[in-house]
């Protein structure tokens, strides 16, 4: 389980260390073993970092394929009275962006590690627009090491 933390560690420092601008918003990056916040802590951009699933396969006799799917909450509470059709699109933006910056991107801190592939699901969570006016995305991003 530690190869796991150490990889959601290095995707929380390569998110941290983008060079200004890079996003279309500020922040920084947290990673948690919980993600969870309580509503009036949403009222600012949460970018959270969190390892989802460790799959290994056989690769050779003496070889291990280990997928490594590590989770990127990006939530944020929307302002009351503000145009929600707007406001998910400028947060689908930064998702965009994250996944981008992540793509085929090196680790600087887990370089034995190299990324497969980024899922977006969802995009954004309904209920929570719905219920908490909460944009809620994830990022699934899988890295592969062998051992």
């Amino acid at each position: 389980m530690a190869l796991i933390i150490n990889i959601a560690d290095a995707v929380t420092a390569e998110l941290n260390a983008a060079d200004p601008g890079t996003f279309s918003r500020d922040f920084i990056a947290l990673r948690k073993v919980l993600p969870a916040y309580e509503l009036s802590e949403l009222a600012e951009l949460k970018i959270t970092v969190v390892p989802k699933t460790i799959e290994i396969n056989g690769s050779t006799r003496s070889v291990c394929q280990y997928d490594f799917a590590i989770d990127i909450g990006i939530q944020q509470k929307l302002p009351s009275g503000c145009d929600m059709e707007t406001e998910v699109e400028t947060m689908g933006t930064l998702v965009d962006e994250i996944a981008d910056y992540l793509r085929r991107r090196p680790l600087a801190a887990s370089p034995w590690a190299v990324w497969v592939n980024t899922k977006n699901d969802p995009p954004y969570a309904p209920e929570h627009l719905a219920e908490q006016r909460v944009f809620t995305s994830v990022l699934t991003v899988t890295y592969r090491a062998m051992k």
